[in-house]
């Protein structure tokens, strides 16, 4: 490992498994990134070691933030990649949590740094948790899908192989880190309504973290996303309702979704990459065709 990364402490940790969240392409209406802190807050984690972000952003593209403390004393708060430990209730393992931003810069690199240090932790799995847009309605449970590399991982966790080819992001790499030194690695997918994608997703992090939970063998106490969803709903369904054609297009969505029931198809993360990838292209499109109309008006 590379002076890239700065460890306050080495943590005594029982079979770790690790488990990362992203902030930016992999993290739909901040599904993944509100699940991962909301662990973090509900183990009463400890942050014990980062990732030095001057190798890895371009500060202009994701520009760190000056803040007050107390008032007075200004502080910069640069793009921070941390890591945390905490007991994982009902088991015997231990969790390391990586909570971050998805890096402007020499992704294999930093995807390297972090499996060498899961390795010399002792980590024996690495799950990440990702969100993406998807054609869902906000009004049912949010779907969340899971794959793995390894067939022995996924017939042991019941997730599925991927066969996603395509556009990726640093989810897809740490996996292939993972994947070049043989730590197992699997991930989990909430799918969230592309129409409110600018709100934060409390549904998508319940969702994430139930499925999380059920994965490790454990249970989460999840009354406070469970009404912050209940309230996120509201909010949507009156937003929604202020537009005559988008309330139509979710009600589709419900009669859909309704119509499958327990045998709903849901794409996987990956898959849902691709839809994103097609969703903002064709989103492009459409601005620019309104950029030309208005200037031939």
């Amino acid at each position: 490992m590379a002076d890239f990364l700065r460890i306050e402490r080495r943590p005594e940790l029982r079979q770790p498994v690790l488990v990362a969240a992203f902030r930016g392409w992999n993290d739909g209406a901040q599904g993944a990134s509100l699940a991962a802190s909301y662990l973090a807050q509900s183990w009463s984690a400890r942050r014990f070691a980062d990732i030095d972000p001057e190798e890895f952003f371009d500060f202009q593209a994701t520009r760190p933030h000056v803040a007050l403390e107390d008032g007075l004393t200004r502080k910069i708060e640069w793009p921070e990649t941390a890591f945390y430990h905490a007991e994982i209730p009902e088991t015997e393992r231990d969790a390391v949590l990586v909570l971050g931003i998805e890096p402007n810069l020499r992704w294999r690199t930093f995807a390297g740094e972090i499996v060498a240090f899961a390795e010399s932790l002792g980590v024996e799995l690495v799950v990440t948790l990702g969100a993406l847009l998807a054609d869902v309605p906000h009004t049912r449970p949010t779907p969340v899908t899971g794959s793995a590399s390894d067939p022995d991982l996924v017939r042991e966790l019941g997730l599925a192989a991927s066969r996603y080819e395509g556009p990726t992001g640093i989810v897809g790499v740490l996996h292939d880190a993972c994947g070049r030194v043989d730590v197992s690695s699997a991930s989990l997918w909430a799918a969230v309504p592309h129409y409110a994608s600018l709100a934060a997703s409390p549904r998508a992090a319940y969702a994430l973290c139930s499925r999380l939970a059920d994965l490790l063998g454990t249970s989460i106490d999840l009354a406070d996303l469970e009404r912050a969803s209940e309230a996120y709903e509201r909010q949507v369904s009156e937003a929604v309702a202020q537009d005559e054609e988008t309330e139509a297009y979710v009600h589709e969505l419900e009669r859909r979704r309704d119509a499958l029931g327990e045998e709903l198809d849901v794409p996987s993360g990956e898959s849902l990459a691709a839809e994103l990838t097609r969703f903002l292209r064709e989103h492009e499109a459409r601005r620019r065709d309104e950029e030309e109309e208005e200037t031939e008006g």
